[in-house]
């Protein structure tokens, strides 16, 4: 059976060979054959043995590794193949290819990422990279940033580790995010104002600074120049901070006499926040002979369902340069082993750039990137993988963390999973707004909202001998455009009267955060459909009314109003319904004993007597009162697998207001200061702002952080937006970085690195 499965995967791959036959030379062919012919490649004996990058050059044909002192540098002559294997473990390759590489490189690259594939089972997630267009999962291998460098293999130049001192060769800087250094000509022409730049001469790096480039930049390309010099040299070479104007000699001596440098040049492209253009999902399929592919959705979002295991499919998203391939793990061998040809010949028939991203993922190994096309995915509890492998500390694994209030002060990563500062034990005051003002509602009511008003909500506690604020903006979704205005300017002005230091957090209803549900001293937090809670002013509900209620991750509930339907309920919950003759208590198959307890508050608040009901033996007067029996969600929801976090620069350094994504694993370095930073966790969003961030960035972000939300394909709409500034982080905040330093900027970073000079 083994064998048989051999031969299939060997005769595979000559078939793509085959069709691939263009991109090679004849005297190539026999070579490459002679590589493909073993089967399994003797480099990929310990390929994914062990967590980490692995890389690879095809030098005539064959792979080499290059050595892992000089990860991160790449000839633009030449074809890449790369493997990540998580602790899981699951796969990531890339084949990344340069600018000048070969037909011959290119190809024989992607051979070898289809047999490296084969040789881990078909469950690797692929990428194919182009030069200064890598994908972000790419570019977070390098967190010093990527150096291009001239030539190639064909040229005879080597990854090899010497001390050489004759080096000399210039590095134009670009990038604040993701940092990308090209070798340019060794000359003044080549200099610009707005950019930092590396000469390198072996024994001494000299980092020149363009008189306009920005801090965050100076301090970008000083981590790379410290690369360059503890990996490429050893750490035998010097580093010196050169000013645009203050040149030393040995300069001089090398570039010649400086010329009048070149003005700052803005940056032409864009990173969107989000997939916000329309998507398109095809079809694969080889059953007429040939592979084709058709229409299943012309727009996103798409339902998951349109997934058929037995079958592969293209995700087209080509208005942004991303094609992705999803491979069912029941279609056939040869779709499988062509799911990247198939995406390359897409591209063509589509006139798509040359520089788009293609991802190919196996079942189970789906990206955010992709997931989010889709409004109701959701992944197997039991899936392991890819979906998983992302690490940002304990955070990847905080699904198995247990709620416990006692250890949140202390416990950063369960604090930001649950989104929980503390046990919620502190003081609350609240305020609702009317006419313009915040008027004091009456505690023996907190916990109450009512869906016609907007609240403030400050909150206070104490984080060691710190008094710490938050002050929630609960809008109601029938209040006014008046009252949304006013909660806006009182939630600001209330800031403003203590002295800018509460963490602001906006709510929505229906999208309250466990923490703001957990301030009413164990009682639920109930929110009333419409109405307004206002003395004398009070609408009159409906004579049926249907409340769910339901208990979070950190064991807060909600009970929340809805439309009284029996569509409505859901095994896992329970129910409160009013009538105008009594009132039931509803317990679904999977609702706990707390949530039961929560109903009785409910019922209690309603000021009736109860009549409970156990899911499968309603009474008719039950069913009657909703309207008739109808279906309703009965399986036990899939437990919520924990999203890889994003964090997103919005900076207009450039002259325009951008937004880039932070590649990789971010850290509390990745936090430029003086930029409005975006975190999205998923179910929460946080805007971070720096101490230096200008006015400009501070009052555009929060509508990039909403239009963010609500153009996801995926239907994030309404999440509540955080907004925290620098140096008063909440543990909700801080913990989704890995070992955060408090302390951090009472000393300026790019002194810090400078020391290292």
């Amino acid at each position: 059976m083994k064998s048989e499965r051999m031969e299939c995967s060997l005769l595979s791959l000559l078939l793509l060979v085959i069709q691939m036959g263009t991109f090679f030379n004849a005297c190539h062919v026999s070579t490459f054959i002679r590589q493909i012919t073993m089967v399994s490649h003797k480099e990929f004996e310990t390929a994914g043995k062990a967590p980490g990058l692995q890389i690879w050059r095809v030098e005539n044909m064959d792979l080499k590794p290059v050595p892992k002192n000089l990860y991160g540098n790449f000839y633009t002559g030449d074809a890449y193949l790369l493997l990540y294997t998580t602790t899981a473990p699951s796969y990531y390759i890339h084949m990344w290819m340069g600018n000048e590489c070969s037909q011959d490189e290119s190809g024989a690259a992607a051979i070898f990422a289809t047999q490296l594939d084969d040789f881990l089972g078909g469950g690797p997630v692929q990428f194919r990279e182009v030069q200064n267009n890598e994908s972000l999962t790419f570019l977070g291998y390098f967190k010093s940033g990527i150096k291009y460098k001239q030539g190639g293999v064909a040229s005879g130049f080597h990854h090899v580790l010497t001390n050489d001192v004759d080096v000399k060769r210039l590095l134009h800087i670009k990038g604040r995010r993701a940092i990308r250094a090209t070798e340019v000509e060794m000359s003044w022409s080549s200099f610009n104002k707005g950019d930092c730049f590396i000469v390198d001469l072996g024994k001494e790096i000299y980092q020149w600074c363009g008189s306009d480039c920005n801090r965050f930049e100076r301090l970008k390309a000083s981590q790379l120049a410290i690369d360059i010099r503890d990996n490429e040299r050893n750490g035998r070479a010097k580093l010196i901070m050169v000013e645009d104007g203050a040149e030393p000699d040995a300069l001089t001596k090398v570039l010649g006499p400086k010329s009048s440098i070149t003005p700052a040049t803005p940056d032409n492209e864009e990173v969107e926040t989000s997939n916000k253009k329309k998507a398109a999902l095809y079809m694969i399929s080889d059953a007429s002979g040939s592979m084709k592919t058709s229409v299943v959705a012309q727009t996103s979002p798409f339902k998951q369902e349109m997934l058929s295991l037995d079958e592969c499919y293209i995700l087209d998203n080509g208005v942004d340069k991303n094609v992705f391939v999803w491979k069912g793990p029941n279609a056939n061998t040869s779709e499988r082993k062509a799911a990247m040809k198939a995406a390359e010949q897409f591209i063509k028939e589509k006139n798509y750039s040359s520089k788009t991203q293609i991802q190919v993922l196996p079942a189970g190994g789906e990206t955010t990137l992709f997931k989010q096309f889709f409004s109701n995915w959701k992944d197997k509890d039991q899936t392991t993988g890819p979906t998983k492998a992302y690490t940002i500390g304990k955070i990847a694994h905080v699904e198995q963390i247990p709620f416990d209030a006692s250890s949140l002060h202390n416990n950063k990563a369960m604090a930001a999973q649950h989104n929980m500062v503390d046990d919620g034990s502190g003081k609350v005051q609240i305020w609702r707004v009317e006419g313009g003002d915040r008027v004091p509602v009456d505690p023996s009511t907190y916990g109450q909202f009512f869906g016609g008003d907007c609240y403030l909500i400050l909150y206070s506690y104490k984080q060691g001998s710190r008094e710490q604020h938050i002050i929630y903006t609960w809008q109601g979704l029938k209040s006014t455009q008046d009252e949304l205005a006013a909660s806006a300017f009182l939630t600001v002005q209330l800031d403003d009267s203590m002295g800018g230091a509460p963490v602001q957090v906006r709510v929505t209803q229906g999208q309250e955060p466990p923490h703001l549900m957990s301030l009413f001293k164990g009682k639920p937090m109930i929110i009333h459909s419409g109405g307004t809670s206002r003395k004398d002013g009070q609408t009159k509900t409906g004579s049926m009314r249907l409340f769910h209620i339901r208990q979070s991750s950190s064991r807060a509930t909600r009970t929340v109003e809805v439309e009284p339907s029996a569509s409505n309920l859901n095994t896992n919950d329970v129910f409160v319904l009013k009538s105008p003759d009594c009132v039931f208590v509803w317990k679904g198959a999977g609702a706990s004993e707390e949530e039961m307890v929560a109903a009785k508050y409910v019922v209690s608040v309603l000021g009736r007597q109860s009549t409970d009901v156990v899911e499968g033996k309603e009474p008719a007067g039950f069913w009657s009162a909703l309207g008739g029996k109808k279906e309703y969600q009965t399986s036990p929801t899939l437990q919520k697998m924990v999203k890889p976090p994003r964090l997103f620069g919005c900076s207009n350094k450039t002259g325009r207001l951008v937004v880039e994504e932070v590649p990789g694993d971010f850290t509390q370095s990745d936090l430029a200061t003086d930029d409005v930073m975006l975190l999205d966790t998923w179910d929460q969003i946080f805007l971070w702002i720096g101490k230096e961030a200008n006015e400009v960035e501070k009052r555009e972000s929060p509508k990039i952080a909403k239009d963010y939300v609500d153009s996801d394909p995926s239907g994030r709409h309404g999440l509540p937006i955080t907004t925290i500034k620098q140096g008063a982080e909440p543990p909700t905040f801080t913990g989704w970085f890995q070992a955060w330093d408090p302390n951090m900027w009472d000393t300026d970073p790019l002194e810090r690195i400078r020391a290292r000079f």
